[in-house]
């Protein structure tokens, strides 16, 4: 039996451990805010129209960089670079439906649509990442948690509304493979998060880059036959930018904050990610923003405020009560 000085000592260093361990899962995140929302606008440079970049070739090439410089990295650092059967299949299957399902979908999608546009749709993901959680435990999201999401949805649709009302008939098949990439991003992030493996973020991340490299070169052949790349510099520095920041760097702290903080906390990126988007869209590709950007952009802020309000509230909810026993 403990005393109370005792538990309280406890308690509190419990509490600065995770305190610590949530300054640096949200810094995490705060990388991933920036960095993936500047790589629409890269994505979008490197394989619009004359660049000479097929898409999935593009990425390919982009994560097998990346994939490179992580193990090489990690060995240099004398990390653990084993898997067992289960950790490769974890790995090959996210890596999957992130790499291929998700940024793969994107890429080929911007070919033809603007940067922003792209990240607005993507930003349904939280909502499917809410239904597919509420499936697979049984439960239903609480209500303030779905009024928040439903806010920062609420908002993607205002931010988007002069392309809805537009109703042109050649974005049906872009927009319907950005829905399928936000699904397919928010399922691997689902099968990573709640399937943790023993080796450390920058391997995982290693790893599924080399399993992304894999099945976007497949897609890139055998389903959509894309030519050899020749691209044009402009599309190689955004190559660039994409490889060392939006691989190395993002994707190991999106790694690292899935660990770090609840999934859901970890998929409001997908809300932060539309207004970076569409900022750079409208500086340097002159896409353009409106009153409907304005006040869509302070619906998606006012639900990425109340997810975190209500994740806080059953955070200290779950907080045990200190006292003698």
């Amino acid at each position: 039996m403990h005393t109370t000085s005792e538990n309280v000592w406890r308690f509190d260093r419990t509490k600065r451990t995770f305190g610590a361990m949530s300054t640096r899962g949200l810094f995490h995140l705060c990388v991933v805010y920036i960095v993936w929302g500047s790589t629409y606008l890269a994505i979008r440079i490197a394989v619009r129209e004359g660049t000479g970049f097929p898409p999935f070739i593009m990425a390919s090439m982009r994560v097998f960089v990346a994939a490179c410089i992580l193990l090489t990295w990690a060995r240099l650092a004398r990390r653990n670079l084993r898997l067992n059967r289960r950790e490769v299949s974890i790995l090959a299957i996210s890596a999957t439906l992130l790499w291929v399902g998700g940024n793969g979908a994107v890429g080929w999608a911007e070919k033809s649509v603007d940067s922003g546009y792209a990240a607005l749709l993507v930003a349904s993901m939280p909502i499917w990442v809410a239904l597919m959680e509420a499936a697979v435990d049984r439960r239903r999201p609480s209500l303030r948690l779905l009024a928040a999401l439903l806010v920062g949805l609420a908002g993607v649709g205002v931010l988007n509304g002069p392309v809805i009302r537009s109703g042109s008939l050649t974005s049906i098949v872009p927009a319907c493979a950005l829905l399928f990439a936000a699904v397919s991003w928010g399922a691997g992030s689902l099968v990573q998060s709640r399937n943790p493996v023993s080796v450390s973020p920058e391997v995982s991340s290693g790893y599924q880059h080399v399993f992304g490299c894999i099945g976007l070169l497949i897609a890139s052949q055998l389903l959509f036959r894309e030519p050899l790349p020749d691209p044009i510099p402009q599309a190689w520095g955004a190559w660039a930018y994409l490889t060392i920041f939006g691989s190395v760097f993002a994707f190991t702290s999106f790694v690292k904050a899935l660990k770090m903080l609840p999934t859901n906390i970890v998929m409001t990126y997908a809300y932060v990610n539309p207004l970076i988007a569409v900022l750079l869209g409208w500086l340097i590709l002159r896409e353009e923003i409106t009153m409907w950007t304005a006040a869509g952009s302070i619906l998606v802020v006012l639900g990425v405020a109340g997810v975190f309000h209500e994740k806080r509230r059953q955070g200290r909810a779950l907080q045990p009560r200190v006292g003698g026993s």
